[in-house]
């Protein structure tokens, strides 16, 4: 496992470093989003500590930019706690959300959670077609009438449990449970905005993601 920490305190870093070192991992660090791209750009790395305010290029532009060429996960780091800064987190594609102060036990605990779940997803070998709608797992790829479309990390995962879970309702909780996983501190609207989202990005087929009132969504299919 190989960790990229992107901080502009020499002492998170430090901090972040010493845990990592503890557990055999390693790691470079980058102090700022500009280090952060170059970085990723020359080596592959399984997890991003990303902190949101640093000089020169912030966290959100970091993501951004990264996003557009590797689904590398990401950890986002903050001071501020507001829900609409970790609704952003998640919409530009981060993978989890730590406030400042953290522990760095619960870091590295979070570290190992995000890379298994991204490690599984690579070790899959399913392709599933409905219709014009192709995802192939293998290859991390969605295709809609064979155009290859972006979807963040959670969008990919929210779509493929709900693909997996095929014309079952599904509870706004379960999806936050299996999803974001079970410590995430967000709410059903997290589960909302994102299948909005997902739903725009699959176009005409949107429509196979089904609002069930009450309870939460489903996708539909019949053959």
């Amino acid at each position: 496992m190989k960790v990229l920490i992107v901080d502009d305190e020499v002492l998170i870093r430090d901090v972040i470093k010493e845990y990592l070192n503890l557990e055999n991992i390693s790691f470079e660090e980058a102090s700022n989003g500009y280090e952060a791209i170059e970085k990723v750009k020359q080596e592959d790395f399984d997890v991003i500590i990303m902190d949101i305010m640093m000089p020169k290029m912030d966290g959100y532009k970091a993501v951004k930019e990264i996003r557009e060429f590797s689904s590398v996960p990401f950890i986002m780091l903050s001071a501020r706690s507001e829900e609409y800064d970790k609704l952003t987190c998640f919409d530009i594609g981060a993978d989890d959300y730590m406030t400042k102060p953290f522990s760095p036990r619960e870091l590295i605990a979070r570290i190992k959670a995000v890379t298994k779940r991204n490690g599984n997803k690579k070790n899959e070998q399913l392709n599933y077609k409905f219709k014009g709608l192709l995802i192939n797992t293998s290859a991390h790829e969605v295709f809609v009438d064979e155009k290859n479309i972006y979807l963040t990390p959670k969008e990919y995962d929210l779509l493929i449990y709900l693909i997996e879970n095929k014309n079952i309702a599904l509870s706004r909780e379960n999806l936050l449970t299996n999803i974001w996983g079970y410590d995430f501190y967000g709410d059903d609207r997290t589960v909302d905005t994102h299948i909005k989202t997902l739903r725009n990005n699959l176009g005409k087929y949107r429509d196979f993601i089904k609002t069930i009132r009450k309870v939460g969504y489903k996708f539909e299919y019949k053959e």
